[in-house]
């Protein structure tokens, strides 16, 4: 795994550093997977309860890694 790679946490599929109010903030918006996340845009996912700069950082890098983006 290269250092900009991040590992899913087997029980959701969203990244294993993610803090647990963001986790929860995702998964309550019906986002448990990143590819449930990609169908977001990041101004949506900022608005969630929950979802700060680190999160949103940390599901930037774990999509990029993928090839992936936020959507438009």
């Amino acid at each position: 795994m290269s250092r900009n790679e991040t590992p899913e946490s087997p029980e959701t599929g969203l990244p294993a550093g993610l803090s647990n109010p963001a986790r929860r903030a995702l998964i309550g918006a019906g986002c448990a997977s990143m590819d449930e996340v990609a169908k977001r845009t990041e101004k949506e996912l900022r608005a969630l309860h929950g979802m700060g700069p680190k999160g949103l950082e940390l599901l930037r890098r774990t999509l990029a890694a993928e090839g992936r983006s936020f959507a438009d």
